[in-house]
């Protein structure tokens, strides 16, 4: 059994209060970026749940970082 559970992605999600926690913008400003291609596109679990990847918001979270100090 345990290889059957290494088949499967390790994959972890952000729901938007946990994005806005590591990329400080408003939800407004948030949802305006997604619509323009700045911001990740979600993910949906469900008919009422929006996510975003992990590695998603983590990538974006560098970016920002590489670009302040430069």
């Amino acid at each position: 059994m345990s290889n059957a559970t290494n088949a499967f992605p390790s994959i972890s999600f952000y729901r938007l209060p946990q994005v806005l926690e590591i990329i400080p913008v408003g939800k407004s400003t948030w949802w305006a970026g997604v619509k323009s291609g700045r911001f990740p596109k979600p993910v949906k679990l469900g008919p009422r749940t929006t996510a975003w990847k992990a590695t998603d918001i983590a990538a974006l979270a560098q970016s920002f970082s590489y670009h302040n100090e430069n």
